[in-house]
């Protein structure tokens, strides 16, 4: 397992933008893949964006399509997700999660997608949408 440190979530008004921000705490594995799912009250764990490092593919819900993006910084040790037009409903605790991945493997979204793909998991951050 890779220890996953996220950052920036908060209080913000509905329409706002929000950066997340997610590191592991030593040296980005090689060959690995980081993602967010977001959880609230009473609720499923919801996929929300992934990335895979080794190439840099990118994998985003439908339902976050257009409002969600995932990325990286060059030395790929942070990985971002950018929200835009924050909704109420996008109040959730959010999570990031890693998990090792074969260089030479396509995967779809629904592997990425489903929860039991990751061994590696931060604390949770809060964003929380004011209307």
């Amino acid at each position: 397992q890779v220890q996953l440190v996220e950052s920036g979530g908060g209080l913000v008004q509905a329409g706002d933008s929000l950066t997340l921000s997610c590191a592991p705490s030593g040296r980005t594995p090689d060959n690995f893949a980081m993602a967010w799912f977001r959880q609230a009250p009473g609720k499923e764990r919801d996929f929300v964006a992934a990335i895979k490092l080794t190439d840099g593919r990118t994998y985003v819900a439908d339902s976050m399509e257009g409002r969600a993006a995932i990325s990286t910084d060059n030395a790929k040790n942070t990985v971002y997700l950018q929200m835009a037009s924050l909704k109420p409903e996008d109040t959730a605790d959010y999570y990031c999660a890693g998990t090792f991945t074969h260089p030479r493997t396509y995967y779809s979204l629904s592997y990425f997608a489903e929860p039991i793909t990751y061994d590696s998991w931060g604390q949770g951050t809060q964003v929380t949408v004011s209307s």
